[in-house]
């Protein structure tokens, strides 16, 4: 009885003693992490990519525009 006991504590013991803090101190640093934003970097990509974006609306409207005039029935054909 007593062998049984230890081979299900002494694991317990293990994690407790080394996975848990690891665990914890990666959870917290991540968390961290995410409370502080974007940095500068990660924020000029950010609005570069929506101005690309807006860009690229603008085109779509403009061939929408253009394919309505010049073939009305294209949205159906799809």
């Amino acid at each position: 009885m007593e062998g049984v006991i230890g081979i299900i504590v002494a694991p317990i013991i293990i994690f407790m003693i080394f996975v848990a803090p690891i665990w914890l101190i990666m959870h917290y640093r991540s968390k961290k992490q995410v409370a502080q934003g974007l940095s500068e970097e990660e924020f000029a990509a950010l609005t570069e990519l929506a101005k690309k974006a807006e860009v690229m609306n603008e085109r779509i409207q403009t061939l929408e525009a253009l394919l309505d005039a010049e073939a009305p029935q294209w949205r159906n054909r799809a």
